[in-house]
């Protein structure tokens, strides 16, 4: 979702380069400055895409290697890390405008002598020169007012984590699991949104385990991690330079402090490092548990450490609950007392509640929204979803703020911005049926326009006609963009369940 920042202010921006990012092709023309290459753009743009295409080739090789035999080590990669065109593209795929770490090295500065700085990387990883730098610690506000911890990593190691991501995600996207989505490549929240809820209407699902780890990414074992890795990589210097990462430390008011467990959040290695230790400690556990213990039907689905398990049998959700508790013990891992509930859900629930046998189903919080059971006109089973109250309540709070903040700014250039606040909701949370959500969230951001509009002047004559003008100039509409989840879940899996 697109969101407000601090820095945004309304002044003229320099000229930027099109559009690039990890799912998108690079730039074909660089900021000026950059440091790349001269010469014709068309030759730049056909040499670039020769690059990417050879980059691609050689991991296609590790891919099929992997795929073919699950048991093989894989002793020799580090080299395709190392590899300039590869260094260059993971540059090219960071954040411009990403904070700097503990150096002060922006993406800008550093893209002025590119290639000089990307042969000398190359040269220091080649040789085991290369030396991880401390973590800079940051905190970013959450929905319930606490402070979430984020790790601000230097820019080489950015480059270096990210090229790394690629080279070892062509082995372990052959192993990771089908229900697991999270910081997956080629996988998004509403995969597994829309795997849940067809999972749950599909499977007889009639008891849900709303699950979350307590302080995950910074309860990871380092050991048993680099046992997990050590399944599949026997590359010495990629174990190396993990725990280089690892060990690097966190650096907070002038302090560095070294950190025995945790993989630091907002580092680019720490979503695959968490997978990875995720994998060995719960799915494939999960899967053989499913398997050899359940008696009834069983769907899981997990984004990075927040999960969702549906049974078919109370029984079955009581014991996995009990022994998942002991299994996470083992390796240093604790589910979160307050956010960790098994709760009634599903159709049979549902029809026992209506009929006066029974309880009202529970509701559960996951990837943003509030999901409960629900009925169509025909009378239908589903699963209802909806923006999750706080969670929105807390942007229009960001968005209040950042209006004071800009009180005085042009009309257009508030209005600009604030619709692409409002296509970002969009975006992400227009589901069907979550039709009223979206609405209030429209009707609160006219509102705090209004008001902020009004406070520029005691003498002002806008009036909510007037306001309701430029809301429809600048506000999209409330509209569904997303299908419902059966429709895209079948086009997505054509017979094959993610969930399984």
């Amino acid at each position: 979702m697109n969101g407000l920042r601090k820095s945004d202010s309304p002044i003229v921006p320099e000229k930027s380069p099109n559009k690039g990012g990890q799912n998108a092709a690079p730039p074909a023309e660089g900021m000026e400055g950059r440091g790349l290459a001269k010469g014709n753009s068309g030759e730049q743009t056909r040499a670039r895409a020769q690059d990417r295409q050879a980059l691609q080739q050689a991991l296609d090789r590790v891919r099929e290697a992997a795929t073919r035999d699950k048991r093989l080590k894989f002793t020799t990669l580090w080299h395709h890390v190392y590899d300039m065109d590869r260094l260059r593209e993971a540059y090219l795929g960071l954040k411009r405008n990403a904070a700097p770490g503990v150096d002060q090295v922006t993406w800008r500065s550093y893209g002025r002598n590119l290639e000089e700085n990307l042969k000398g990387l190359s040269e220091r990883l080649k040789r085991g020169a290369y030396r991880a730098k401390p973590v800079k610690r940051a905190y970013i506000s959450k929905p319930d007012g606490r402070q979430r911890p984020l790790g601000v990593t230097v820019l080489e190691d950015k480059i270096v984590q990210r090229a790394t991501v690629e080279v070892l995600n062509a082995v372990y996207e052959t192993d990771f699991l089908g229900f697991s989505y999270g910081f997956r490549p080629g996988r998004s929240q509403h995969m597994a949104l829309d795997a849940l809820a067809v999972g749950i209407r599909q499977r007889g699902v009639n008891w849900v385990l709303d699950a979350d780890i307590r302080g995950f990414f910074d309860a990871i074992d380092h050991e048993w991690l680099t046992r997990f890795i050590g399944h599949r990589i026997r590359d010495r210097r990629v174990h190396r330079h993990v725990k280089k990462w690892l060990n690097a430390g966190v650096l907070e008011d002038g302090k560095r402090t070294r950190q025995d467990e945790g993989t630091p959040q907002g580092a680019s290695i720490s979503p695959l490092l968490a997978n990875i230790y995720l994998h060995y400690v719960f799915d494939l556990w999960a899967r053989q548990w499913r398997r050899r213990r359940a008696r009834g039907e069983i769907v899981i689905v997990r984004w990075a450490d927040d999960f969702i398990v549906g049974f078919q049998e109370k029984s079955d959700a009581e014991r996995f609950l009990k022994e998942l508790r002991e299994r996470f013990a083992k390796f240093n891992l604790e589910l979160h007392p307050d956010k960790t509930r098994l709760i009634p859900f599903g159709r049979k629930t549902d029809d026992d509640w209506r009929n006066g046998r029974g309880g009202k189903p529970g509701t559960f919080d996951f990837l943003g929204f509030t999901h409960s059971c629900d009925r169509t006109r025909n009378g239908r089973f589903i699963v209802l979803r909806q923006t999750i109250k706080k969670r929105m309540r807390a942007k229009l709070k960001e968005i209040k703020l950042w209006l004071r903040k800009h009180l005085h700014a042009p009309i257009p250039w508030v209005g600009a911005k604030l619709r692409q606040v409002a296509q970002g909701h969009l975006q992400y949370f227009a589901v069907p049926r979550n039709g009223p959500a979206l609405r209030a969230f429209l009707r609160g951001l006219g509102w705090l326009w209004f008001r902020s509009l009004r406070r520029r002047s005691q003498k002002t004559r806008l009036t909510w006609y007037r306001m309701r003008r430029l809301l429809w100039k600048y506000l999209p509409r409330e509209r569904i963009l997303h299908p419902y989840p059966e429709q895209r879940f079948a086009v997505m899996t054509r017979g094959r369940s993610p969930v399984r």
